[in-house]
């Protein structure tokens, strides 16, 4: 089954779970900030998509970070620190049987889903 990860309040998750809402794709939505995520999903999710693509470095969360925070280069303390602070996630992260991914565009969703 499909599940799409991540804030409840935040806009472009809203959108892609309208986005599926309405082509009829089973999902199941799992919002990290209030039920929390493992290092070992956020690591699998950086593997997957790499590193830079996951970290949002444009939020308000990350502007809130110290500057040693923000200065971290490892993989490994990255992970801790997005595992710490999910809002640091780019959102939405979809976990399909066979992908992951992250983001929201409605023909990005639309070759997901129709590769099937």
């Amino acid at each position: 089954m499909t599940k799409v990860y991540g804030i409840s309040n935040c806009d472009t998750v809203s959108k892609a779970k309208k986005w599926l809402a309405q082509a009829g794709i089973d999902y199941s939505f799992v919002d990290f900030r209030k039920d929390g995520l493992t290092s070992q999903q956020v690591a699998n999710w950086a593997e997957a998509v790499g590193i830079d693509l996951l970290l949002n470095r444009r939020g308000t969360t990350w502007r809130k970070l110290s500057d040693e925070q923000k200065a971290l280069d490892s993989a490994a303390k990255l992970i801790e620190l997005m595992t710490e602070y999910p809002a640091l996630i780019k959102r939405p992260v979809l976990e399909t049987k066979n992908r992951i991914e992250v983001g929201f565009k409605p023909d990005f969703y639309e070759d997901i889903f129709s590769s099937k």
